[in-house]
C-alpha cells in the first residue's frame, strides 16, 4: 500500500499566495494546496468502488490523506470512508461463502441469498430521492395540474441531475437529488477539496441542463402548438436564470467565486447587455449581483476565462429562450 507524497507547492493555485513550506491549505483563502491531486485521487477510488473493487478503492483513499490537513472536514470524510471501505471488505470476506441454510433450499439458495441481503434494493431505488420527487411532482401536480405539474417536476429533476452526473463523472462522492415541495430541490455532494473552478463547472452544469430541458419544450411547442410546452419552457428559463444570480448559496453565487474582478465586471456588462438584446429584465439581477461581486474581498487574483465563458454562454442561452417565448396565457 502507497501513500502520496505531497508535492512541493511554493504558491497556493487559487489565490496565489505564497506558501509555507509543507502547508496543506493556503493560510489566506483556505483552499487546499493538492485540491487537484486530490482530485484525481478522489476519482481513482470512486472507480475502483463502482467496479467493486473495494480493497483498490480503500488504498486509493488513504492515499489521499497525507494531503489533507488533518483536522479538515474532509479529512474526517475521508478517513470515515476508508473504515466504510474496510468494514465491507472484511464483510465481503466473511459472506464468501454461503450460509449452511442456503444447501437446503437446492437451486433456489443463491436467490435466497440476493433477496436477503437487500442489495438489489438499495441498488436500484434510492428511497429518499423517489419519495421526495413523488411528494414534489403530487405537490405541484395539485396546484396546477397534472401535466403541468408533472412536467415541472421533471425539469427540476433534469436540473439536479447536472450537477450530479457532473460530479460523479468527476469521481467524487454525491447522493441522489432530494426535492423539497414548493422549495426545490438540492443536491448533497463532498466536494473533498476540489478547486474552484471545479466547484464552478460543477454548479453551472445544473443551469445548463436546465437551459436544455427548456429548449426541449420550447421545441416541442413549436412542433405541436401546444401552450403546456411553452409555458414549462418560460418557468424553467426563469428559475435557471434565477438560480444564476451570483449571491448566496446559489448556483452562480458558488459559479463566480472561480472569476477575478475583471472577469466579474465582464459578467455584469455582459449580463446587461443579454438583458437588453432579449427584453428580459430579469437579466438585470445577474447584472447587479456580478457588480456587487467584483468588489468584494478575497477576489482570486488568477482568471478562468473557460468559466467566464460558460457563465455567459448559459445566461445568453436562457435569456433567448425567455425572448422568443411568449408570456404565460392567462386563464
Amino acid at each position: 500500500m502507497s501513500s502520496a507524497a505531497p508535492d512541493p507547492i511554493q504558491e497556493c493555485p487559487g489565490c496565489k499566495a505564497a506558501l509555507a513550506p509543507g502547508a496543506l491549505a493556503c493560510d489566506k483563502c483556505h483552499a487546499l494546496v493538492h485540491a487537484a491531486q486530490l482530485e484525481r485521487l478522489a476519482a481513482r477510488a470512486r472507480q475502483h468502488e463502482e467496479r467493486g473493487e473495494t480493497i483498490a478503492a480503500r488504498d486509493a483513499w488513504i492515499s489521499a490523506l497525507p494531503l489533507l490537513p488533518e483536522d479538515s472536514t474532509q479529512a474526517a470524510w475521508v478517513r470515515d470512508s476508508v473504515r466504510r471501505l474496510h468494514a465491507t471488505a472484511a464483510a465481503g470476506a466473511q459472506s464468501a461463502a454461503p450460509p449452511a441454510w442456503a444447501g437446503k433450499l437446492g437451486p433456489l439458495a443463491p436467490l435466497a441469498i440476493v433477496l436477503l441481503s437487500g442489495k438489489w434494493l438499495l441498488a436500484l431505488f434510492n428511497l429518499k430521492f423517489l419519495l421526495s420527487l413523488g411528494a414534489f411532482a403530487a405537490f405541484y401536480w395539485a396546484t396546477f395540474g397534472a401535466a403541468f405539474g408533472v412536467g415541472f417536476a421533471i425539469l427540476i429533476l433534469v436540473h439536479e441531475m447536472g450537477h450530479f452526473v457532473d460530479i460523479k463523472r468527476r469521481g467524487l462522492p454525491a447522493e441522489m437529488p432530494v426535492f423539497l415541495p414548493g422549495l426545490g430541490a438540492y443536491v448533497r455532494w463532498n466536494a473533498l477539496g476540489v478547486t474552484t473552478r471545479t466547484r464552478a463547472c460543477i454548479s453551472l452544469a445544473g443551469p445548463l441542463a436546465g437551459c436544455i430541458g427548456a429548449a426541449v419544450c420550447a421545441l416541442l411547442w413549436v412542433q405541436t402548438g401546444n401552450r403546456l410546452w411553452i409555458g414549462l419552457a418560460s418557468l424553467s428559463a426563469l428559475l435557471n436564470v434565477l438560480n444564476l444570480i451570483p449571491v448566496w448559496v446559489l448556483d452562480g453565487g458558488q459559479a463566480i467565486k472561480a472569476l477575478n474582478k475583471a472577469e466579474r465586471i465582464v459578467l455584469a456588462c455582459a449580463a446587461v447587455a443579454c438583458a437588453a438584446a432579449s427584453a428580459q429584465p430579469v437579466l438585470l439581477l445577474v447584472a447587479a449581483g456580478a457588480a456587487y461581486q467584483a468588489f468584494i474581498r478575497d477576489v482570486p487574483a488568477a482568471p478562468n476565462r473557460a468559466v467566464l465563458v460558460y457563465y455567459l454562454s448559459v445566461l445568453a442561452a436562457l435569456g433567448l429562450i425567455m425572448a422568443l417565448a411568449p408570456p404565460l396565457p392567462q386563464s
